[in-house]
């Protein structure tokens, strides 16, 4: 191929293939130059788009906050309750982050804090918003609410990281019944800070 690029996009073909080498191999096996290598550019290629290591990865977790921010809303779009929708949340969080090994990990990776990462700092609200709205439709006043969305948040990236890191899969679950689990766990949490019971 000789290193030439063949798509029409490179910024967000870097970004694709940044997002898909995650998936396979965690944040662990990111790096610039085996992105450069899988979107058949040169190593210093990706750095004309992004100057530093922490910009593309920036850019990545923004992308990732906003999936998950979609994923969150279409599952809890699809119940009338408040509390059987941030159970939802929480369970799509999870399957989520089972799919694609990024979740928070990612989001809040060393090095991504600064402010001129202001897309990943504006889809992060976004995500924690979806949460947090849910969370105060259900908690009594605002500082349960907090601690809800973060027991929650805590607690779905566990089921996920436990699935990821072959928990689960030693005891045979399949990634539906950990959603499921995730799901159910989310829901006693809920009633557990609030009184309120979704429904089975």
């Amino acid at each position: 191929m000789g290193g030439k690029y063949h798509h029409g996009d490179l910024r967000g073909e870097l970004v694709r293939v940044s997002l898909d080498l995650i998936a396979e191999q965690g944040l662990a096996g990111f790096s610039v130059a085996e992105v450069a290598r899988r979107a058949k550019v040169s190593p210093g290629a990706p750095y004309r788009h992004f100057p530093t290591r922490e910009s593309l990865l920036a850019e990545i977790a923004a992308n990732i906050a906003c999936q998950l921010a979609d994923r969150v809303a279409a599952a809890a779009g699809e119940h009338d309750a408040p509390a059987d929708a941030l159970a939802a949340a929480a369970g799509a969080y999870t399957r989520y982050l089972i799919e694609r090994r990024a979740g928070m990990n990612v989001i809040y990776a060393e090095g991504l804090h600064g402010p001129e990462h202001v897309g990943l700092h504006e889809q992060t609200r976004r995500l924690t918003d979806e949460f947090l709205m849910r969370c105060l439709t259900v908690a009594p006043d605002p500082g349960t609410a907090l601690e809800l969305m973060e027991q929650l948040f805590t607690q779905a990236h566990g089921y996920g990281t436990f699935q990821l890191d072959g928990v689960f899969v030693k005891h045979g679950y399949s990634v539906d019944l950990v959603v499921k689990k995730s799901t159910e766990a989310a829901r006693i949490v809920i009633a557990g800070r609030t009184g309120l019971h979704a429904a089975g």
